[in-house]
């Protein structure tokens, strides 16, 4: 089914030549993207967990805009917008750079941006699980609020956030695929491109997605690995621990009528 991908294209290439091509530029976009985000998402998520009231509304702002605007749209934004609202200069040199880079890096602002809102909303959600009196213990020691973020809030509400940022890991892989819409030929692009060539549409994009496939489950065995290597001890009970426990508690009260008795 898939040797098609294997036929020699009119330049010369293969079309899993294509594919590869694509595969490469989708790995661009999601690495340097992803830490964009992580960095952006950072700030931002901390920013809403501050008392300055002016910080806290503008990290607000920052969430709600670019969280509820669909990719798409930001993507079209970025590509087309931007240039013509920069000043002129600027944007004819920006208009001007070569392809694909003309592409790549709007796409890459995008999704960083887009996907920092929710990792912003990770972030915050983490900080405000922790015990409020962890930071009053800090206070208490003198820690100033910058130091108590730094070296009390922040690693244990990264270290409880890994399993929630594996999904914006693997939705930023998937997101990729918009940069089509602007002339980046990344997987998406390269599988229609075949699919047009070939009129093998279902071998296309069957290859196509079975990469995205692989793409994911590399991506949550990752973020697996750095959860288990991450955890704080105790957050998660130990496979079969209740059941020990139990067994030694009903061997210490005997029979049912014993433990009856005991709870009298």
């Amino acid at each position: 089914m898939f040797g098609v991908l294997f036929e020699q294209t009119a330049d010369g290439q293969r079309y899993i030549d294509w594919l590869l091509s694509g595969l490469g530029w989708t790995l661009a976009l999601a690495f340097f993207g992803w830490w964009i985000a992580f960095a952006v998402g950072l700030v931002v998520g901390i920013s809403r967990t501050v008392h300055n009231p002016i910080v806290a509304v503008l990290a607000r702002l920052y969430v709600e805009i670019f969280r509820n605007i669909p990719v798409l749209v930001q993507m079209f934004l970025w590509y087309f917008v931007l240039p013509e609202v920069l000043p002129t200069s600027l944007g004819n040199a920006v208009k001007q750079i070569p392809p694909p880079w003309g592409s790549f890096f709007p796409a890459l602002v995008c999704l960083g941006l887009y996907t920092a809102s929710r990792v912003a909303e990770q972030v915050r959600a983490g900080i405000e699980a922790l015990p409020t009196g962890q930071s009053e213990a800090a206070q208490a020691l003198g820690l100033t609020p910058y130091q108590t973020y730094r070296f009390i809030i922040v690693p244990q509400a990264l270290r409880l956030i890994v399993p929630s940022l594996t999904s914006e890991v693997m939705g930023i892989y998937k997101n990729t695929s918009v940069a089509l819409t602007i002339g980046l030929l990344e997987l998406t692009a390269q599988a229609r491109q075949i699919s047009e060539a070939t009129f093998q549409t279902f071998t296309a994009f069957g290859a196509a997605t079975l990469i995205y496939l692989a793409l994911a489950l590399i991506a949550y065995q990752v973020m697996a690995a750095i959860d288990k290597a991450v955890r704080i001890p105790g957050t998660t009970p130990a496979k079969g621990a209740i059941e020990p426990s139990l067994k030694d508690d009903l061997e210490q009260v005997g029979t049912l009528p014993d433990a009856i008795e005991v709870m009298k």
